[in-house]
């Protein structure tokens, strides 16, 4: 095990760059580094589990094939590089297809994860200017009825489809599995995301082929992946941490990642751990506090089978980590970050530092990262802050602001919005939120993106979301709503909302509590002030 010390302080950027198999000055293309590269050894990049019992291998050479037949078919439609290619698919082999054909082409990949509704797809759809999707039967019937120019490719026709749907299993097989990959600056984009804020609709950014060294270094030092692991990142590919780190990452170090398609339950888990000899696994503190209700003697079968455990989107409890090391007999450790920074503080599993309980970890190497008060000084131990990261002294830093802007010329420090206290050995502990992003089962979540969905129902007037405590998934998206005149509040009414808000944003995001008022609390200006509303559950 290396000294975290010494690695922090000796960080090379020529070294972390030499991950790429070419000089980085001559261009990159993320294909060629994410599968091209591994070809000639017939290696196995994805396995794949399906819910219905379907298990698939698929070696690098098959990825470069399929995905080279579906980069000529976008060409042939006047796809080429820069343009956004969105998947809205499950964790199936084509998602992992279509974002290498589009990174293939030079393109932009951007994800649509699979419950999202009408609404949220149709804002990133247009905020994107999106030229293809690629979807799925099951998925197509979101796209009917929204506004958007999108040529859409779907696996098999669709009953929800248009006579202008091209079907991907007549097209492809006909189709060259010879593509050459376009390569670019490494300062040009190969992913657009998109971040939830608290007084818009969620903003996108972009993320430079440079960021691969990022990816790479932090699935080295701080997941410890080592060449014989078996690697699961149970993150969906829809979210930041998914599509960084169970695709990009992974797949850019050679290494063998691994898809299940079916809903996260503590048995499949279990059951993907014992047949794939999972030795590696990352997640999110609400997977595993599943882990922990199902108790002891579902895991058992798996105990010791995990030689390391990360836990990121959320703080990791205290006790899960005391959990995993009775029952599981491994060390499961606290990761953070942002889809705007990648993953930036870490317990690092293969760099040797102390592990205290409650601390995110240290400094990710090639960042750092402080806390900082209002007045942007840098705050001693014991003091909370905002953490902020060191734009002049971070060379992996890539984050250059948001589309729409913001942040790009916001100075020295990129300010997190999160409140951490620096400990005395130099690790930071996380201590709240500064802002009104909700933290939900992993999945952050911004109250416009809600509140607007309440307000499109005839019903209501005016409604304002926020975060509420919850034992098992951090918080709960909590909505507090003013009626219409002529409407009576109801439970038969909270559902219909909820329903309404599901339907029209994503599964995870609708408020699990409606409270309905009066008026809302507001400044002379009209701003809500949502932290009464969060002090009314205190209080009640």
């Amino acid at each position: 095990m290396t000294d975290y010390a010494t690695a922090y302080a000796g960080f090379d950027l020529a070294a972390a760059q030499s991950i790429f198999s070419r000089p980085i000055a001559s261009g990159i293309n993320a294909a060629e580094e994410c599968c091209d590269r591994w070809c000639g050894a017939d290696r196995v990049a994805l396995r794949w589990a399906g819910d219905q019992g379907q298990r698939e291998d698929w070696t690098f050479e098959q990825l470069r094939d399929a995905s080279s037949r579906l980069a000529n078919l976008l060409a042939g439609h006047g796809i080429v590089a820069g343009d956004r290619i969105a998947g809205l698919l499950p964790r199936t082999p084509m998602l992992l297809i279509t974002i290498l054909a589009a990174w293939r082409l030079g393109a932009v990949y951007q994800p649509l994860f699979t419950a999202f509704g009408p609404k949220a797809i149709e804002h990133r759809l247009q905020a994107a200017g999106t030229r293809a999707v690629i979807t799925d039967p099951l998925n197509r019937p979101k796209l009917a009825g929204i506004a958007h120019n999108a040529l859409i490719l779907v696996t098999e026709p669709a009953a929800a489809g248009e006579a202008s749907d091209i079907d991907l299993g007549a097209a492809l097989e006909a189709l060259s599995p010879d593509f050459v990959p376009v390569r670019r600056s490494a300062e040009e984009p190969f992913l657009i995301m998109f971040t939830s804020g608290t007084t818009g609709a969620p903003k996108s950014l972009t993320v430079p082929l440079k960021a691969i060294a990022a990816f790479a270094a932090y699935m080295r030092d701080a997941v410890g992946l080592e060449p014989g692991d078996n690697f699961w990142n149970v993150a969906d590919p829809g979210w930041a941490y998914g599509l960084y780190y169970a695709v990009t990452g992974p797949l850019a170090l050679g290494h063998t990642t691994h898809f299940y398609s079916g809903a996260f339950t503590a048995e499949s888990t279990v059951s993907m751990i014992g047949e794939f000899g999972i030795t590696n696994l990352a997640g999110s503190p609400t997977a595993y506090r599943l882990l922990m209700a199902a108790g002891p003697e579902v895991v058992a079968p798996v105990k010791g089978r995990l030689r390391a455990v990360s836990s990121a989107g959320e703080a990791l409890n205290p006790e899960v980590a005391r959990w995993f090391a009775e029952h599981l007999d491994t060390r499961v450790l606290d990761h953070y970050g942002q889809t705007e920074l990648g993953m930036v503080v870490a317990n690092h599993h293969r760099l040797g530092h102390a592990i205290t309980s409650g601390s995110a970890g240290f400094p990710v190497p090639g960042h750092r990262v402080v806390v900082v008060d209002e007045a942007g000084e840098e705050l001693a131990p014991h003091v909370p802050g905002v953490l902020a990261v060191d734009r002049e002294n971070s060379p992996l830093f890539w984050f250059a602001g948001y589309e729409q802007g913001g942040d790009a010329d916001a100075g020295r420090y990129y300010r997190s919005g999160d409140i951490v206290e620096r400990n005395e050995d130099g690790s930071l502990s996380f201590v709240g939120r500064a802002d009104d992003v909700i933290t939900s089962s992993g999945y952050r979540i911004g109250p416009f993106d809600v509140e607007s969905a309440l307000v499109e129902h005839p019903a209501v007037v005016e409604a304002a979301v926020v975060g509420k405590p919850d034992p098992e998934r951090t918080e709960i998206v909590k909505a507090f709503v003013v009626l219409a005149a002529g409407q009576s509040a109801s439970d038969t009414l909270a559902r219909e909302l909820q329903q309404h808000v599901r339907a029209r944003l994503s599964a995870h995001a609708y408020p699990r509590e409606i409270e309905f008022l009066a008026d809302l609390p507001k400044t002379p200006s009209g701003k809500v002030q949502r932290f009464l509303l969060r002090a009314r559950d205190k209080v009640d």
